[in-house]
């Protein structure tokens, strides 16, 4: 065999090596998720039919000693924290990333990407931390007592901020810059390229990082614990304290026993399918592009 049919050889074979080797590493992963999803669905199934998937919205209150088991509260606290985070954080992301891509000085830019990586880096309970020790007695003055809905917004738009932030400037940079070029030559303003021409292009890749960290807030658990309260309660005003599912599942777990540790386990299969929800989202988005 010639060297040139060698390496041809050694190549096509190689090839084919790595594409296994990564279609079972595919497989791991996919078998994995469908393995949690399984012990999630085996383990809430007690509950699901002694206690009735109704129960978990019409019980009065979520109290497992008198076998009330509303989710409710949960459901809106959960919502509450991660719609307010994420309405405040997806403008800032984005300004961010126009900030970073477009008007800041390459030295700059680049420190300050450096920056925003740092942050989505440093773990949820140091946050948490800095919240319950700075965030909430600030909050206390304004309105007590300070561990409440608006904390916990405000701890996760800091939590989310980089995701946003960092998806944003990934899709800036891959819009071509004939686009914004031309733009500029038919005597668009910087504003009217960045609205008129920036943003509608990068409109799926925008999506797509608002649905990532839509699914980062809504599985935070630690820095939320810290500074929402607790309170099993809908709120009446963002100052008012709450407890999100996720929460609820941290607190109760390590005591839980029979129908309430299942019940907290249905706690994390609604959580589950709200990020297979949001996964799904995202294939689709994909497709679209």
């Amino acid at each position: 065999m010639s060297p040139s049919l060698l390496t041809n050889w050694l190549r096509h074979y190689k090839d084919l090596f790595l594409v296994g080797l990564l279609k079972i590493l595919a497989a791991i992963a996919g078998a994995i998720i469908v393995l949690i999803l399984s012990f999630l669905l085996k383990e809430a199934l007690p509950a699901l039919q002694e206690v009735g998937i109704k129960a978990f919205f019409t019980d009065k209150t979520w109290n497992p000693n008198e076998k009330s088991y509303n989710l409710v509260p949960m459901i809106w606290g959960t919502a509450f924290t991660t719609t307010g985070a994420v309405l405040l954080a997806t403008p800032l992301g984005i300004i961010s990333a126009l900030f970073c891509q477009y008007y800041a000085p390459k030295a700059i830019a680049s420190s300050y990407r450096r920056l925003i990586e740092l942050l989505a880096g440093i773990p949820s309970v140091v946050y948490g931390f800095w919240g319950l020790v700075v965030l909430v007695p600030l909050i206390t003055r304004l309105h007590p007592p300070g561990t409440s809905l608006l904390a916990g917004i405000a701890i996760l738009t800091l939590m989310i901020l980089p995701t946003i932030a960092l998806v944003a400037d990934a899709t800036f940079a891959e819009v071509p810059q004939e686009y914004l070029l031309g733009a500029a030559a038919m005597g668009l303003s910087s504003w009217g390229i960045i609205w008129q021409i920036l943003l509608p292009v990068s409109k799926a890749g925008l999506l797509t990082g608002v649905i990532l960290e839509v699914g980062r807030a809504i599985g935070e658990t630690m820095a939320v614990l810290m500074v929402c309260g607790n309170v099993v309660q809908i709120p009446d005003s963002i100052f008012d304290p709450v407890r999100t599912l996720t929460a609820n599942i941290a607190l109760e777990m390590a005591y839980a026993l029979d129908n309430h540790r299942s019940a907290l386990f249905v706690s994390g299969l609604l959580l589950l399918s709200v990020i297979i929800f949001l996964a799904i989202a995202i294939e689709l988005v994909e497709r679209k592009v």
